[in-house]
């Protein structure tokens, strides 16, 4: 007969292991510095010779956009560092930088647990949840460092998701607003938060900008339109919510539709993506996308329709194309948007750069799809979203590694390196 834990459980006791395993450590390491002490006649012994000075974790390898631009700056001021993957396929591996060392740690809990008694000045990571679940803060790490993912909200993580972090790079202002009362009201120390921009955005927006020029020099002809469907994953989002429904009233439309999910739905909700998949086989008029790179999804779309998935923001600011929005009725209790006393901002920036697919439209959802295209007022409003998020445009990656260079300089002259 086999024992049961249940994941929590399982969770917490995983917690407890790595603590205990964690203090033992730190008095192991203090005892061996005071015999190194002792045996050397009273002289000072310096400590931490295999400290690493900058670590970037990554939990996936579709957030190697997120970080490349980053990474690429790093390496081009000879800043060495070390990119450590939970994917065995993270296109870091392939190490395009000559100052980044890229290594695959392990999936999951073996990635935690080697991330739980890491020796480094400076931890740079896009995944929420430090010292939440079972990745907990090292006291052999001087300072964790996160870098949102998306174009939106602070607040769109999972409770306390940010909690533990010392500092954040933000992009626009109502995100400091969020995070500083967020801090204020939970009691907590005040993090650095520097508005950097966002480096990803910068990347496609060059990409974009040279796309752009090769579709003039060819000077293609006026084609089938295409949608592009980019739900969010979870109870509120589209495939839960709108479900079958959604997918056969774009079939009926006879445009080009390509599906993109959001990973964590392969994960999260495998019954509902399994069945999704074998109902709506791809066709000529209907493609399932799963690349980790999601530019060409982008580029291709003459129109996005999501939920409140910050995909939508990558799409409309970079691609200056509206968006259709499902009214999901965003339950914003798992979230730290929960503690909130101003407005989510996402729902503010919606109504101004698309329109709403609500169920008594989904009949329409041609129509919508074509008077949204062809509105121009949508323009005014991506521009003033645009600049509430994105500040800095093209200085993201100058900016993060500023910040990391001065901080890793500062630790450098505490420790008297």
């Amino acid at each position: 007969m086999f024992l049961y834990i249940d994941p929590g459980t399982g969770s917490m006791l995983f917690a407890i292991l790595i603590g205990l395993i964690g203090a033992l450590s730190y008095l192991l390491k203090n005892w061996i510095v005071k015999l190194q002490f002792i045996l050397s006649g009273g002289k000072k012994v310096r400590a931490n010779t295999d400290k690493i000075p900058l670590v970037i974790f990554s939990d996936s390898k579709r957030y190697w956009n997120v970080f490349d631009p980053v990474c690429a700056e790093l390496s081009l001021r000879g800043i060495k560092f070390k990119y450590m993957t939970a994917s065995p396929d993270d296109p870091a591996l392939e190490n395009p930088y000559p100052n980044m060392e890229a290594v695959f740690i392990g999936e999951g809990n073996r990635a935690f647990a080697k991330l739980n008694f890491l020796n480094a000045d400076i931890v740079l990571s896009s995944t929420p949840g430090l010292g939440v679940y079972q990745w907990k803060r090292s006291p052999s790490v001087s300072k964790y460092v996160h870098i949102l993912h998306g174009a939106n909200e602070v607040a769109g993580y999972r409770m306390f998701g940010l909690d533990f972090y010392d500092a954040v790079f933000l992009s626009g202002d109502y995100q400091l607003r969020d995070l500083r009362f967020l801090e204020e009201k939970r009691g907590i120390k005040m993090k650095d938060a520097p508005i950097i921009g966002i480096p990803y955005m910068d990347e496609l927006a060059k990409r974009k900008q040279a796309l752009d020029l090769d579709l003039a020099a060819e000077n293609p002809e006026k084609k089938t339109k295409t949608v592009l469907l980019a739900p969010s994953w979870g109870e509120s989002a589209i495939l839960s919510r709108y479900g079958d429904k959604i997918l056969d009233e774009l079939i009926k439309t006879g445009y080009n539709i390509i599906i993109r999910p959001h990973p964590q739905s392969f994960v999260s909700e495998k019954a509902i993506m399994d069945r999704l998949l074998l109902k709506y086989p791809e066709s000529d008029r209907l493609k399932w996308n799963r690349d980790n790179d999601n530019f060409n999804a982008l580029s291709m779309a003459d129109i996005m329709i999501s939920d409140f998935s910050g995909v939508i923001f990558d799409y409309s600011l970079v691609f200056n194309k509206p968006v259709i929005y499902a009214d999901t009725e965003f339950d914003n209790s798992p979230y730290d948007a929960w503690w909130l006393e101003t407005p989510y901002w996402t729902f503010t920036a919606l109504d101004r750069i698309g329109e709403k697919l609500t169920f008594d439209s989904l009949g329409d959802i041609k129509s919508l799809i074509d008077s949204c295209i062809e509105d121009p007022l949508y323009a005014e409003g991506i521009n003033a979203v645009r600049s509430e998020t994105w500040a800095h445009m093209g200085e993201g990656a100058k900016r993060a590694a500023d910040y990391l260079a001065n901080e890793l300089h500062k630790l450098s002259l505490k420790e008297g390196k």
